[in-house]
């Protein structure tokens, strides 16, 4: 059903998957079949290469509170999460799909963003029986994830924007307004050229973004009960501060280690105020310790890196 929806558009501009199928013996073909493994590699060395950022001493000075943790996990399971009930409507992904979603996460993260796409997308091509042209639905789940989490800065914007003056933060205005002009611009341009961009159903298309908002309020509610673990009197006007900062950070394209960038900038904006920094520092490290635990754990069992052929 998924593939003849996708096959049926004619005016198919990013067809990928045809440009693969046509062509079994060229360069295509050889990114197919090395791209992913040479990807695994890849990360593994950016794991290592971030492990050295680790401070041991400081992430045995972890929160004790249980909740804290539940927490943290949760909003780390969030978008891989989210994005195998996506591809689980669209493919009938199974549940292995989850740990290449995962390794998709750690590679964004640790790497560089949407190469995790690529490779996932990479994974996808090789799952034939579930697929008809993933590149399709690639494209348009990473797409409709950047214009849900436009709008849910925007909505952050207008909800935290008296309580920012307030807070007197420091947050230049202009830097703000025009970090809401490239959103507003890049959303304006997907709207535009809709027609060409998306291959997907259009009821599909409004579950992907359904799924993509409630991910994302999802994600923020989780963070800020860790915050407000982590400071118990944290007033509202700074968790705002907070989840509009971490949003505007997670819009920046094609940047690593967003968690540890968002962290820096509030301990410049912020100072020490009210022990907003060193939170932000914890769960950072905390993030970051994931990615690569995660990471470890994965391409441990991965056949890609080790020459193993896995079953179809």
């Amino acid at each position: 059903m998924y593939q003849k929806d996708i096959s049926s558009d004619a005016a198919q501009p990013f067809d990928l998957d045809a440009r693969f199928a046509e062509d079994k013996s060229s360069l295509l073909a050889r990114i197919a079949r090395w791209g992913s493994p040479i990807l695994s590699v890849a990360m593994l060395v950016a794991i290592l290469h971030n492990a050295r950022d680790v401070d041991l001493t400081e992430l045995l000075r972890l929160p004790a509170h249980p909740l804290f943790w539940v927490c943290l996990v949760l909003s780390y399971l969030a978008t891989p999460v989210s994005e195998w009930i996506i591809y689980r409507r669209l493919w009938k992904i199974p549940a292995d799909g989850l740990v290449a979603l995962l390794k998709k996460q750690v590679s964004n993260e640790l790497l560089m963003g949407y190469l995790g796409d690529a490779q996932f997308y990479l994974w996808a091509r090789r799952r034939t029986d579930m697929t008809g042209t993933p590149f399709a639905a690639v494209k348009d789940v990473s797409i409709l994830s950047a214009m849900a989490g436009n709008a849910a800065t925007l909505l952050l914007l207008v909800l935290g924007w008296p309580y920012l003056s307030a807070a007197h933060a420091g947050v230049a205005t202009r830097t703000i307004v025009i970090s809401v002009g490239v959103m507003l611009a890049s959303s304006l341009l997907v709207f535009l050229f809709r027609r060409k961009l998306f291959s997907l159903p259009r009821p599909t298309l409004w579950f992907v973004t359904g799924i993509h908002m409630a991910r994302i309020g999802f994600g923020l509610a989780v963070m800020a009960a860790a915050w407000q673990l982590l400071l118990p009197h944290l007033p509202l006007s700074w968790l705002l501060l907070l989840a509009m900062l971490r949003m505007l950070i997670s819009r920046l394209p094609l940047v690593p280690n967003k968690d540890v960038m968002f962290a820096g900038v509030t301990l410049l904006l912020l100072g020490s105020t009210i022990g907003i920094g060193e939170a932000t520092t914890k769960i950072a490290l905390l993030t970051l310790a994931g990615h690569i635990g995660v990471g470890l754990v994965i391409l441990a069992v991965d056949g890609e890196i080790w020459g193993r052929k896995k079953a179809a």
